[in-house]
């Protein structure tokens, strides 16, 4: 099964997504990619704890939840089919061994088996409501291997072609006087054929994908602390524009 969709009936105008909600590798790739359970644990298999928060979030929306249920390694359905990270050999570090030698052939079927099926279910839930407004809820690793330790707690993501809510967003968060929230940080939310662009850019709905540090959220308990706190701001922010 290439995702999970939860909470289809609910009422609410949101569409919350997670993208790398899972590490799992699928029994017709072997089940592994040939790279310890320990990196399979990581930020670069998946988004630690990004599920629970995505779980939680639409429930306390009223709002549909889609998730992947497929490692971001084995092909990462927060890119375009043309991006060239699409299918990573080496990431933080670790080299994938079962994506080296994986050529068009490969990809087309990844592609044809779970990248494209995540995303007519997406677009297929953002196109229920003519109002929809698309939050993308991600993770982030405190520190990659050999960098500075990154500062936020929470981060949120915006392509410049669309500001009219993650500016805001960000503005509601800064007046959270205990977080330290970057402003499309820890990179830029501008990646032409991501998810967001693809579902939400290029059909004028309001979007913004917010990125928890993934020690914040490592167990369900605050997982949901963290639901509980940006709900309401959410709410709050989309009540204003």
């Amino acid at each position: 099964m290439a995702f999970t969709i939860e909470g289809e009936a609910r009422k609410g105008r949101w569409l919350v997504t997670c993208d790398h909600a899972s590490n799992h590798v699928p029994d017709w790739l072997g089940g592994d990619l040939g790279i310890p359970a320990e990196d399979m644990g990581r930020h670069i298999a998946w988004d630690v704890g990004a599920a629970g928060v995505a779980r939680e979030l639409g429930r306390l929306l009223d709002s549909p939840v889609i998730l992947s249920e497929f490692s971001r390694l084995v092909i990462d359905p927060n890119r375009g089919e043309d991006d060239p990270t699409l299918v990573m050999k080496l990431y933080d570090g670790t080299i994938i061994p079962a994506n080296r030698h994986a050529g068009p052939e490969e990809v087309e079927r990844r592609l044809d088996r779970l990248y494209r099926p995540y995303h007519a279910a997406y677009a297929r839930l953002a196109a229920l409501r003519p109002d929809r407004v698309i939050v993308a809820v991600h993770s982030f690793t405190p520190c990659l291997r050999g960098r500075s330790p990154r500062p936020w707690h929470v981060g949120v993501l915006y392509s410049h072609l669309d500001e009219r809510f993650s500016k805001p967003l960000i503005a509601r968060l800064m007046a959270e006087t205990d977080l330290c929230v970057g402003n499309n940080e820890p990179y830029s939310g501008h990646l032409p054929g991501d998810a967001i662009d693809c579902h939400a850019l290029r059909l004028g709905r309001h979007n913004t994908l917010i990125e928890v540090r993934n020690d914040l959220i490592a167990t369900p308990a605050q997982q949901a602390h963290w639901a509980a706190r940006l709900a309401p701001i959410l709410t709050e922010v989309l009540e204003g524009l």
